[in-house]
């Protein structure tokens, strides 16, 4: 039996510490992967293994895709690497609880090129409201029910 793994796309990632946290309590094995400009000790994430990549576009996300497969549940905002990681079976969710699937992945790249396109012609889209209490708690609740479903598929 093949074990289940975490792996958190830390830079950026406002529920770190909490899925180390879940993660730990469930006996699961946790992966942080950030870049140099986001250092975090294993100490305070609950004893997850930090990996640090050079700083550099998309070096996280490079290091995150060679070391998922079906076992896997990657935590990221990113849906590009979130369509990568898809790719490899691996069960991806974002800060939020969003679980990302077929269904929806094609539609949040779409909304990612057009604010890409937007960007480039000098118009800046609204940035994201300041992070609330509940974003958390559906985080976390969501996160306990995927991996608690992960486990039973063993």
């Amino acid at each position: 039996m093949v074990e289940i793994k975490v792996v958190i796309d830390a830079d950026g990632c406002p529920v770190v510490r909490a899925a180390c946290r879940i993660a730990k309590s469930m006996d699961i094995g946790c992966t942080v992967v950030c870049d140099t400009a986001h250092i975090f000790r294993s100490e305070e994430l609950y004893g997850a293994d930090v990996h640090v990549v050079s700083q550099g576009a998309d070096s996280a996300d490079f290091y995150i895709v060679n070391h998922v497969s079906k076992e896997s549940v990657v935590i990221t905002q990113d849906y590009g690497l979130a369509a990568m990681c898809m790719a490899k079976c691996a069960d991806i969710i974002d800060q939020n609880g969003r679980i990302y699937n077929n269904e929806n992945i094609s539609g949040l790249l779409e909304g990612r090129a057009t604010n890409k396109k937007l960007l480039r012609s000098g118009k800046h889209p609204k940035g994201a409201p300041k992070r609330k209490t509940e974003q958390n708690k559906a985080f976390e609740e969501s996160f306990t029910k995927l991996l608690k479903e992960k486990k039973n598929e063993q």
